[in-house]
């Protein structure tokens, strides 16, 4: 354990591909292409604020200056009027800049938002299966969490930046008046503090991962302990005991971690303040001999005076900007990197889909291996599938059905041969216009927040209401929507509204029977998506997929043999390749695997049948 922790520790965060000044100015073109409002606020925020520290720096000195003159009280008070007017009314545009600019960051974070969730949801679909993808998918949406979060903090850290080194600029200017080793001393203080703040920052860096890992520790349990779903296992396994010592454990390692984390602090903290005290020392020790031995006055020692806190606040300031700048850039760098993730399928830049009357799929001679695998998962697959065929894939868990259906719909592209569609590889042609090519229902699917005719037509408005109704009917449900309250205006999903209809799992297949008959696809492919039914229940669904897409082309994967016998061929996959093939009465007369597979599951519901019977009896 412990030498993996030292291991972690001397592992460096591998250098992000932009550095802070390329993803600055990626931040101002985006902001000039989606929202300029965000530079003229950060434009006018920095002259303001420089102006304002401006008017209150003389704005003492030029009292006691004005004092020691014996001006008349009418100028006095109209010296000190024209400084805390001027102020005033700086204060008063800054206040109203600042409304302004936080909903024009917020604007342009939004932008942000929807280019990432566009990338996620259109990328290749290979993509979602690499660790490297998701890992740069995740930490991107880090980044634009929310108003703190880099996608909109850049900007206050950009603005401060320019603010500070406008600021800094300009106390140099008036200290290398009275001496330029005033300068000098400030900058050599403010470098130290620097090279603190900068170790401070690489601890920090070293142990953000530990850090992060932690907090999704301690979240999950948290989670756990919160869930209902899970609330019944902690009851009846005992489990509150054993979730309660892994969140002490997970809490005692952050615990620790902080104190470490503290101690560093307490030490830059020190060093900071000693660090101060020797730049005041030495730069009013300085103001002080040029009063005693050149007669500076009251008022210019005042002002120096100032200018020397002020200069050495922002030099050390404008350090530590540049140190919070590198943060955010990684960040912004990381949600570059995801936007800019290669492709390896053709969009709009691959050829159209052939227009025909019927259609012909093809896999000649296809292997696939998933990412970051050695082990392949389908091997030497030959399949021809037309428009019209019915296709059953059987076969145990883990045979490779989901991802031969997959490959069939272009979601994959085999790592060896090749997957045509009427003779041309699909890798030539425009992805997004091939999934057009198919409906399909895999086991996992999702109800829409949504009405049930928005979530059959999969459109939020433009639809067709009579061909939702038609499809609806077809599939057997329409009895059930039109004894809803509201119909085909029913809400669903339970989990965003709470008048949402639920459906049962029979009555969910056939609403997603419904969706596939309104997309009207050449080809159809059912991905086990009646697991959870029983056998009769999946062989009336099956069934009725069938009747309602006979000029279809449609793939039917079960690890029911039963369900699939009225197709016109099926293969068997075993050990990752197509162990047997043909339709039901050829293969049962092979003997072969399938006939060994038939017979055990026709004997279990044979005898399931048998003895439910006696039961009843």
């Amino acid at each position: 354990m412990e030498d993996t922790k030292k291991k972690r520790k001397k592992e460096k965060q591998p250098k992000p591909k932009y550095n802070a000044l390329q993803n600055s100015l990626y931040m101002i073109r985006l902001a000039w292409k989606h929202e300029r409002s965000i530079l003229f606020h950060a434009v006018t925020a920095v002259i303001l604020y420089v102006t304002s520290e401006l008017i209150d720096l003389y704005l003492a000195p030029s009292v006691i200056s004005a004092v020691e003159s014996k001006v008349p009280l009418k100028t006095l008070i109209l010296t000190i009027a024209a400084f805390v007017g001027s102020s005033l009314v700086l204060q008063a545009i800054r206040s109203y800049i600042s409304g302004f600019q936080g909903y024009s960051r917020i604007t342009l974070r939004s932008v942000m938002v929807a280019l990432r969730n566009e990338k996620a949801c259109d990328t290749s679909y290979i993509n979602r299966l690499k660790t490297d993808f998701q890992d740069k998918m995740n930490r991107s949406g880090w980044s634009l969490g929310n108003n703190r979060a880099s996608g909109e903090a850049i900007w206050n850290t950009l603005v401060s930046l320019l603010q500070q080194f406008l600021g800094l600029m300009s106390m140099y200017a008036i200290l290398s008046l009275v001496d330029v080793r005033l300068v000098v001393i400030i900058i050599i203080c403010a470098t130290l503090s620097f090279c603190v703040d900068k170790w401070v920052y690489a601890y920090e860096d070293r142990h953000r991962d530990e850090f992060s890992a932690l907090n999704q520790k301690l979240s999950y349990i948290g989670w756990i302990e919160r869930d209902h779903i899970i609330a019944k296992d902690v009851r009846i396994f005992g489990l509150a005991n054993w979730l309660e010592e892994l969140y002490h454990r997970a809490f005692g390692a952050m615990l620790s971690l902080r104190r470490k984390q503290n101690l560093v602090f307490f030490i830059s903290d020190m060093t900071g303040l000693v660090l101060t005290f020797l730049r005041n020392g030495l730069a009013y020790a300085f103001l002080i001999k040029l009063v005693l031995d050149d007669g500076l006055s009251a008022s210019l020692f005042l002002l120096y005076f100032n200018a020397v806190g002020k200069s050495a606040w922002w030099a050390r300031s404008i350090l530590s900007s540049f140190n919070e700048l590198d943060r955010h850039s990684r960040n912004i760098s990381v949600y570059r990197e995801f936007l800019e993730y290669d492709e390896p399928y053709k969009f709009e830049n691959g050829d159209p889909i052939p227009s025909a009357e019927s259609h012909t799929i093809t896999l000649e001679n296809v292997s696939f291996t998933y990412p970051e695998s050695d082990v392949p998962v389908l091997k030497n697959i030959d399949l021809t599938l037309k428009t019209g065929d019915k296709l059953a894939v059987v076969g145990l868990n883990g045979a490779g059905k989901t991802t031969l259906i997959k490959m069939i719909s272009g979601l994959l592209d085999p790592t060896e041969g090749r997957v045509l569609l009427d003779g041309t590889d699909i890798r030539e042609l425009n992805r997004r216009e091939y999934y057009k090519m198919f409906s399909a229902v895999f086991q996992s699917f999702t109800l829409l927040p949504q009405t049930v005719a928005q979530n059959v037509s999969q459109a939020l408005d433009g639809y067709d209401i009579d061909r939702v109704k038609d499809c609806i009917a077809k599939a057997g449900l329409s009895e059930k929507i039109e004894s809803l309250p509201n119909g085909y205006e029913t809400l669903l999903n339970r989990e965003m509204y709470e008048d949402a209809a639920e459906f049962s799992g029979g009555e969910t297949q056939r609403l997603m029977l419904a969706r596939a008959l309104y997309k009207d696809s050449p080809f159809l492919l059912l991905d086990e998506p009646t697991a959870a039914l029983d056998p009769i229940a999946e062989s009336d669904i099956y069934q009725k997929y069938n009747s309602m897409t006979e000029s279809k082309g449609a793939v039917f994967i079960s690890h029911r043999l039963a369900s699939t016998r009225f197709c016109d061929s099926i293969i068997l996959l075993d050990n990752n390749v197509v162990l047997e093939r043909g339709s039901h009465d050829e293969l049962m007369a092979k003997r072969g695997r399938y006939f060994e597979l038939f017979s055990v599951q026709s004997k279990y519901y044979s005898e399931g049948s048998v003895k439910d019977e006696k039961e009843e009896s």
